[in-house]
């Protein structure tokens, strides 16, 4: 038995993948897409890299021992890991979703997916009776993140699952904000769980990736079915970055919160121009309990919504320091209106739902020194002040 910080650097059953021909410490990048036969009759491992690369294998075993999954599977965006997952439903299949999910999985559900027939029911995954009651005869899943986006409210995994497997149907999470350093799904009960790897556990906004893990054999092959048919596979060059940043996950984690809780206490000061601070384990209520409990740290992501006497596009046109962008989780701080940017995709009705309004702003705290981070926050603020 390791520690998690050994499995980040050398995960417990990965050394049959270093190339022991010369005593590689980091695993190669297999830039190879077909691999030769020994005889026509051979039974090989590899045959061609869309089906299985040495580089990804890697990557995927490297993720499934930090969740303590059998499965593990690497994607060529977040996005596409998602859609991966979706594959595993039919028409006439119905799904349970959040609220408050990621843009982009609003854009599959309502303009790709539902043209397939299948059926989707939104409810607050916080509102465990509303979740139950939106369960139907063909429900087959509940899908949602733990920490929701932009507003940062937690959902307890533990009792959605519980709901799920008393009705017969899969948990799945979607657990970029968090990762396996702040958060085991699998260990609280979800089924499958996703992975945008370009946000923490890439953290240098140099890759674009997505992982999903699961223990159920049945679905491990249906993913993998999904992966090789339709290809939407990792590149061995983007694992490579991905094998790499997973590396320093907890150290770099550590400090996006370290600094993400000095920046806190520099918002809260500022009532006369902000509104109010969504960051989990502040909701003052019962998610807060379940933050606590579920949630091993609190992450880097910070939203807060700005007072009329502000002008929140000014502000974020005035940070100097602080990247104007989309994304989260990388060393750089980014900051952005999830009305405008993120969220931007959501009609008007549904962003006026969900409570997005141009005043909100998202701000993913990197791992600059916090002191400069308040000084360009501070130049902003006096800047966008009407």
């Amino acid at each position: 038995m390791v520690g998690f910080n050994t499995e980040l650097v050398f995960g417990k059953g990965l050394n049959q993948l270093h190339d022991n021909n010369t005593g590689a410490v980091n695993v190669p990048i297999y830039q190879s897409s077909t691999y030769a036969f020994d005889d026509i009759d051979a039974d090989n491992k590899y045959d061609y890299s869309r089906s299985l690369n040495p580089t990804r294998e890697y990557l995927e075993k490297q993720i499934a021992v930090l969740e303590k999954a059998k499965h593990g599977y690497a994607f060529a965006s977040g996005s596409a890991a998602i859609h991966a997952v979706f594959t595993l439903f039919v028409p006439g299949d119905h799904i349970v979703v959040s609220k408050n999910i990621y843009g982009g999985t609003f854009r599959l559900i309502n303009d790709y997916l539902k043209h397939l027939q299948i059926e989707f029911t939104q409810v607050d995954t916080q509102n465990l009776e509303e979740v139950e009651a939106a369960i139907q005869p063909n429900t087959k899943a509940i899908y949602f993140e733990p920490v929701d986006n932009p507003f940062m409210k937690v959902t307890s995994i533990r009792a959605v699952s519980a709901i799920a497997k008393k009705h017969g149907v899969l948990t799945i999470v979607d657990n970029t904000f968090l990762t396996p350093y702040l958060q085991r799904p699998l260990a609280l009960g979800a089924d499958v769980v996703i992975h945008s790897a370009t946000k923490y556990l890439g953290g240098h906004s140099d890759v674009i990736a997505g992982l999903v893990v699961t223990n159920h054999d049945d679905i491990g092959e249906k993913l993998y079915f999904s992966q090789n048919a339709v290809g939407g596979i990792l590149s061995p060059e983007n694992c490579i970055l991905v094998i790499r940043g997973i590396k320093t996950l907890s150290v770099r984690l550590d400090r996006h919160i370290q600094n993400a809780q000095t920046v806190l206490k520099y918002l809260e000061q500022k009532e006369d121009f902000i509104k109010k601070i969504y960051y989990p384990g502040r909701a003052g209520d019962a998610s807060d309990q379940v933050a606590q409990e579920e949630l091993k740290g609190y992450g880097g992501v910070i939203s807060f919504e700005l007072k009329d006497n502000v002008d929140p596009k000014k502000l974020v046109n005035s940070t100097q320091l602080i990247w104007l962008a989309v994304s989260l989780g990388s060393v750089e701080s980014l900051i952005e209106l999830p009305y405008y940017m993120t969220h931007a995709e959501l009609p008007l009705a549904e962003r006026q739902k969900v409570g997005i309004g141009p005043n909100l702003v998202r701000l993913s705290v990197g791992l600059e020194d916090p002191e400069d981070l308040i000084a360009d926050l501070e130049q902003a603020f006096a800047t966008a002040t009407k």
